[in-house]
């Protein structure tokens, strides 16, 4: 009996029960990391050093023009950053137009996300025309936006002069708010067609019988929305929504373009550009760039714990 019961805990049902894996998966596994090991490394080779060269650099007083005049100052570039009022004006910037971007863009995307998978016109064609303002350059994009909203060569103000306290003559990048607003709108205009993409994705995996047998039992539209397709299609939001808040907070080509940074619309990257470029202070600039890299793994890190998704599941 010992015997048979020593060869029967060798089976592969045992073998899977006590690994976690089949065979099969771990074959797959192992091979997926076969695959990806050289643009792996590859990648690490050439991404590993100039983090490394930042974070070496924000512990020294460093400007570029006086390289011999370089110390090793410890945390003092970091606490500089932190105590700054500048500093939080960047990212109360950064973190205001990620929230506004991603939440539109979130609710717009979903809904041209469903119109393209539910209409019956070629569909090949209209997601080349949405797909349209994605493909355009930023920097183009953000001097067409500018150059629409400039009092001397823009036309919106022509447009929309019914607005009360809109008139010809209103100057957009004046103050604060305007020009929070169309920044933030040309952000939403230009990537809401990836978000889309994206969800289309997701759309494209709810199971439509599971559709029909919710409005079977009287679901209304809402219910099949909230109850069916958003569960099924929870790993896409996820990614939708960590690539474009990732991509977001990093934004820098249309404030530079519009504003430059002017009424406090710097953005954290603005402010690494300023110390930088501008300013030569490679020490501190390397700090404030270390600052977003680790704001980058949080939220990233945010979203995995909070949608819980099991790619591996849904890859099944």
């Amino acid at each position: 009996m010992s015997a048979v019961t020593d060869r029967g805990s060798d089976t592969p049902t045992h073998r899977k029960k006590k690994t976690g894996l089949s065979d099969r998966a771990r074959s797959e596994q192992h091979l997926g990391w076969r695959l990806a090991m050289p643009a792996f490394v590859i990648m690490l080779l050439v991404t590993a050093y100039p983090i490394l060269q930042a974070i070496w650099n924000s512990f020294f007083y460093y400007r570029l023009t006086d390289p011999d005049n370089r110390e090793f100052v410890g945390l003092q570039n970091y606490l500089v950053s932190f105590t700054d009022e500048v500093f939080w004006k960047a990212m109360w910037m950064t973190v205001l137009v990620t929230v506004i971007t991603v939440v539109v863009e979130l609710v717009f995307g979903f809904i041209i996300a469903l119109v393209m998978h539910r209409i019956v016109i070629p569909r090949r064609t209209l997601r080349t025309v949405v797909l349209i303002p994605y493909s355009i350059i930023t920097v183009v994009s953000g001097f067409t936006w500018l150059y629409a909203f400039r009092t001397d060569t823009g036309f919106v103000n022509n447009w929309i002069n019914w607005i009360p306290g809109i008139d010809p003559n209103y100057d957009w990048f004046g103050s604060f708010w305007p020009s929070v607003f169309v920044i933030s709108l040309s952000e939403i205009w230009k990537t809401t067609p990836f978000m889309s993409l994206l969800l289309l994705a997701g759309l494209a995996q709810v199971d439509s019988s599971m559709e029909e047998a919710a409005k079977v039992d009287g679901a209304s539209w809402i219910q099949v929305l909230v109850k069916v397709i958003l569960p099924s299609m929870k790993a896409a939001v996820m990614v939708a929504l960590l690539f474009r808040t990732l991509d977001a907070f990093r934004i820098f080509d249309n404030i530079f373009i519009m504003t430059g940074g002017a009424n406090d619309t710097a953005s954290l990257s603005m402010l690494i550009y300023r110390q930088t470029i501008d300013r030569t202070e490679i020490g501190l600039g390397s700090a404030l760039s270390v600052i977003l890299f680790l704001c980058v793994l949080v939220i990233a890190a945010v979203f995995v714990k909070l949608f819980k998704v099991d790619l591996a599941e849904g890859r099944s």
